[in-house]
């Protein structure tokens, strides 16, 4: 459960207010250049505290590289990196050590283990994902190597859409405002949206687009291990995933198959293309060539600063009340999350190609 990949592997662990947090990657490809600045740099775009609309836990997030890297590139064996917690109050959390908050983990933790950890959630915080961006950044740079560049930003909050085809936007924009949509009129409508709901001591969800550039054709699998499947596999394994739509999604059912099929033909260089692109760039689970993408649907973040009805292990009606430092819209945070996942599957199935073909 804590191990994802097949020959591109990650294992994270810690928790949110243990003594730190990391991850150790297997099947890093020997000479690979191991930025550790760039894995800072994807680690400070997850980071909490950043903005006005995140939460405002103070951590620096800075990796320690423990294994796997010399002089700069990977050595082929195990890469491990850690990150340590520096501002944990565990305090906050005190009042629910035997509640259970709703639309959080601890029941359902307690109902498989027999225990948890009430500090922040323990291991089903979402600071769990800083790992998975640590070894994201990894896996991008090797797919940097490979021309393949995977680009998110925050396509809705709440009933607030950009509605604008991600071909009409400037990607590269995504980080120019703290909400990361590629669009400044539309993320500042955003901005105000997220503001004006943690002042009434909500949440509200959202909606994460991503795309990604350059992946051959080829990549994936034709039965259970199809491309498009294993992205929402790693999509819905991300904290407050509720939702994940490829291609067309759900809109490609208004049409008729005479306007959904992806008509083929050579470009210029000979290369085998398609008219249109409903099919999100995979086709029998395998890729064929053309941008791939996705939507990923983030509900709101369960901790409310609300007083709640709810019930304590012994089964009694009580009041949870919230209390310490929470997002009130996880989407902008999300944004590296979604990429770091995207990063290891793509990076994974290239590998695994390396096996399936005489050389």
């Amino acid at each position: 459960m804590n191990t994802y990949g097949k020959v591109f592997k990650i294992t994270t662990y810690g928790e949110s207010h243990g003594r730190a947090l990391g991850v150790v990657i297997d099947g890093c490809p020997a000479g690979l250049e191991i930025d550790e600045t760039f894995i800072n740099k994807e680690l400070q775009r997850r980071k909490p505290g950043q903005s006005k609309i995140t939460t405002q836990r103070r951590e620096e997030d800075k990796v320690e590289i423990l294994s796997g890297v010399f002089e700069g590139k990977a050595t082929g064996m195990p890469i491990s990196m850690v990150v340590y917690n520096t501002d944990q109050r565990s305090k906050d959390y005190s009042h629910i050590h035997d509640k259970f908050r709703p639309s959080h983990a601890d029941y359902t933790y307690t109902a498989k283990y027999g225990l948890r950890d009430y500090r922040g959630g323990g291991r089903s915080s979402a600071r769990e994902t800083l790992a998975r961006v640590a070894a994201g950044a990894v896996a991008k740079q090797f797919l940097a190597s490979k021309n393949i560049n995977v680009y998110a930003y925050v396509s809705q909050v709440g009933a607030l859409s950009l509605n604008k085809p991600y071909t009409e936007l400037d990607l590269n924009n995504t980080d120019n405002n703290i909400v990361r949509c590629p669009d400044n009129a539309t993320a500042e409508k955003m901005i105000a949206l997220i503001d004006e709901t943690r002042k009434s001591r909500d949440t509200i969800g959202g909606l994460v687009t991503c795309v990604i550039k350059g992946v051959p054709a080829g990549l994936g699998e034709p039965v259970f291990d199809k491309l498009h499947a294993e992205l929402g596999k790693a999509m819905l394994s991300i904290n407050a995933v509720k939702g994940f739509e490829f291609g067309s999604g759900f809109e490609g059912i208004k049409l008729n198959g005479s306007v959904h099929n992806d008509i083929f033909y050579k470009d210029e260089q000979g290369n085998v293309r398609t008219k249109t692109n409903h099919s999100g760039g995979v086709q029998g689970g395998i890729s064929n060539g053309e941008d791939i993408y996705f939507n990923t649907a983030f509900k709101p973040v369960a901790t409310i600063m609300q007083d709640q009805e709810s019930l304590n292990e012994s089964g009694e009606e009580v009041t949870v009340t919230g209390k310490g430092r929470h997002d009130p819209c996880v989407v902008p945070r999300a944004v590296p999350i979604v990429e770091a996942m995207s990063a290891l599957v793509i990076t994974d199935f290239f590998l695994r190609n390396e096996t399936t073909k005489l050389k």
